[in-house]
């Protein structure tokens, strides 16, 4: 059998509810401030790292365009004019991005790109494709590389454990002269 409950024990209940829901809302609040902090913390830390890259790699590429002018001098000791402009137009070029990456923000970089990427779409799809190409390029070169050094450092009893492997296939094989043969 139940017991009614008292107008006080409602109102008790009702006030407890009350501060648990007050209280919720107050950790709540605190967590989203102390998110907020967090992010706003690692977007500072971004955009510091990306101002110390953009600057490093906007000095690598005006060694570049150095370079490239060393090379339309020699064209031009060589008499080969015309490849000698291009090599400067492309050194011009080279220097005004590495100027760009050099001096620029990394609010002024992600506003340019975003500007860019409104202006032609189509360019940064293809953009992203190439980098991604080149991500994956890398990924597997540097995968094969670990899997070399990994097996390399391998210690001895490592090999020992392993069971005797057998050539895939049909058994046979071709040797560097082009014969035939059979293998074990």
């Amino acid at each position: 059998m139940t017991q009614a409950q008292t107008p006080s024990g409602v109102e008790s209940e009702r006030k407890t509810t009350e501060q648990v829901k007050e209280k919720a809302a107050e950790v709540a609040g605190q967590a989203q401030e102390k998110a907020q902090k967090t992010a706003g913390q690692l977007s500072g830390q971004l955009r510091r790292q990306v101002d110390q890259q953009s600057t490093t790699v906007g000095d690598k590429v005006r060694t570049t365009a150095d370079d490239m002018r060393s090379v339309s001098e020699q064209l031009r000791a060589q008499q080969k004019e015309g490849p000698a402009k291009i090599a400067d137009q492309a050194a011009e070029r080279t220097e005004r991005l590495g100027s760009y990456l050099r001096e620029s923000d990394a609010d002024r970089i992600l506003a340019d790109i975003e500007e860019a990427a409104r202006r032609r779409p189509g360019l940064v799809i293809a953009g992203g494709i190439a980098l991604g190409f080149v991500a994956a390029r890398f990924l597997k070169a540097s995968s094969s590389e670990r899997y070399r050094t990994s097996i390399s450092t391998r210690p001895a009893e490592y090999w020992a454990r392993q069971p005797a492997r057998r050539p895939r296939g049909n058994g046979y094989s071709e040797n560097p002269v082009g014969s035939v043969g059979i293998t074990g």
